[in-house]
């Protein structure tokens, strides 16, 4: 399971370390995509392969734009050893990351943030919205 918060600096050339922690879940290499709102998904091979499966049981008709979405602009990564990732400008673009970046742990994905993107997001979470997702699942 993949949890944490982790805050990190992207290089000119637009690298980034990308957590230790992290990197253990998700193995030697792995995927990032574009992500729900203006983040980027990160996730281990076989949770891609998992989620390519799912999608394509589904008809195309219902799945094209996910497959878009989610396909075009995958990239499968390995950390350097410094445990750097390069981001490209295309997926760097999506998100809005420039300089500070946070990352985060979100069960069976991570998911990569604009650091002040990230903090509104937080800004905007209420209790009251929380408690109520938790009783729709039964919490």
């Amino acid at each position: 399971m993949l949890i944490g918060e982790y805050e990190h600096t992207l290089d000119a050339k637009g690298r980034m370390i990308f957590p230790a922690k992290l990197r253990e879940e998700l193995g030697e290499s792995f995927v990032l995509t574009r992500g729900l709102d203006g983040c980027l998904f990160v996730y281990s091979i076989l949770e891609w392969k998992l989620l390519e499966e799912k999608v394509r049981s589904l008809p195309m008709s219902k799945t094209r734009d996910l497959q878009r979405f989610l396909f075009a602009s995958a990239v499968q990564v390995e950390p350097d050893k410094q445990g750097r990732i390069l981001i490209p400008q295309n997926l760097r673009r999506h998100a809005g990351l420039q300089k500070d970046a946070v990352v985060i742990g979100a069960s069976v994905r991570a998911e990569i943030w604009d650091r002040e993107k990230w903090e509104t997001l937080c800004e905007n979470l209420t209790e009251d919205s929380i408690a109520q997702t938790m009783e729709e699942l039964g919490f």
